[in-house]
């Protein structure tokens, strides 16, 4: 007699309920609740950092001679909390955190939130442009190096990307204002706007991208001409880097068997490129390019000091100089935010092109 066929197991998923049927969704849950876990640890960390700053703030902001007068002093510090004990600052700090109050600027009396959302745009307009034209570029240069490797175009490209890491990106700035501006007359001046354009309404802050809602092209075609500048000087750097690193990770995937088997198979060239090579290497490519937008992100102080342009990098620095603790302590957490909130999306990306990662964490 023949025995019916054994049942196929149930899968595991099943037997655990359904708890796999969605593990992408699983993966993404537990990188957003690590990433709001961090927040909280970015703003202890800016908050005693900051506290741990030699100087007196009331002295940077009313003066030496107001700080001498308790009277003046003691009203100061308790205008803006500065009489309470440390633990009560940060608590009290969270908690003005959690109703959007990032507190007053001693520098500016605005409010630091409001501060920060008038700098923001201004680094994220060079900080993106200067991240996708160094993506192209660099992805291009380094696949290029890596087929043509051991020749000629192979170290003309290492020596360029090598060039671009090590020269200073204040000086570049220098030389390339003084070359485009002052010399050929080619490029605006500093700010992001001539003297004779207004800035065009307010939708997102970026205004190449709000000129072109209004309608008004003329404003845009000179916010591209003030941002030439300031995104050569970031693009130049951050493409010597992602040259590099393109190269090396392409190179680990060409030495991969199966991308020996296409490249025998007799492939086109450019369906091995997209299909296999670049593909096999998108994740250690994903990791050095949000690292290399937190980077530029925190890291254009220098560059936004010689181009005038009114950025994080600007107000950071004021706010640094007048020891204001408010607009010190809202930059910092408006960094580490943004640092957590770039590798979140890295993190996410890496789920959705790499199977394995999501179903190994």
């Amino acid at each position: 007699m023949i025995e019916p066929a054994a049942r196929p197991p149930r899968a595991a998923s099943a037997v655990r309920g359904g708890r796999a049927a969605h593990p992408f969704l699983r993966y993404a849950l537990r990188r957003v609740i690590t990433s709001l876990l961090l927040v909280i640890g970015v703003t202890l960390v800016t908050f005693v950092l900051t506290n741990l700053v030699p100087g007196d703030p009331v002295a940077a902001a009313l003066g030496q001679r107001a700080a001498e007068d308790p009277a003046i002093a003691a009203r100061f510090r308790a205008e803006y909390g500065l009489d309470q004990p440390l633990v009560v600052q940060y608590f009290t700090y969270l908690g003005n955190l959690l109703h959007g109050n990032l507190g007053v600027s001693t520098l500016t009396h605005n409010p630091v939130a409001s501060d920060l959302a008038q700098a923001l745009p201004a680094t994220l307009e060079i900080a993106i442009g200067a991240i996708v034209l160094s993506v192209i570029i660099g992805v291009v240069l380094g696949t290029v190096a890596a087929y043509r490797r051991g020749k000629v175009t192979d170290h003309v490209l290492r020596v360029v990307s090598l060039a671009g890491l090590s020269v200073p990106t204040f000086w570049l700035a220098l030389v390339l204002y003084y070359v485009f501006y002052y010399q050929l007359h080619i490029a605006p001046g500093s700010g992001r706007l001539s003297s004779d354009f207004n800035a065009p309404p307010t939708i997102t802050g970026l205004y190449t991208i709000d000129s072109l809602f209004a309608g008004q092209l003329d404003t845009f075609l000179d916010a591209v001409s003030h941002l030439f500048l300031p995104v050569l000087v970031l693009t130049l750097y951050t493409v010597g880097l992602l040259t590099r690193f393109v190269r090396t990770a392409v190179l680990e995937i060409l030495d991969q068997d199966y991308a020996r088997a296409a490249r025998a198979k007799g492939l086109p060239t450019r369906t091995v490129v997209w299909s296999y090579v670049l593909r096999g290497a998108s994740i250690p490519i994903l990791t050095v390019v949000g690292l290399a937008f937190g980077s530029l992100l925190s890291g254009t102080v220098l560059v936004e000091s010689v181009f005038a342009w009114p950025g994080i990098g600007s107000y950071a620095y004021q706010a640094a100089s007048h020891l204001d603790l408010p607009g010190v302590m809202g930059v910092g957490l408006l960094i580490g935010v943004m640092y957590l909130l770039v590798n979140l999306i890295v993190d996410l990306l890496y789920g959705l092109l790499d199977p394995r990662v999501r179903l190994a964490s």
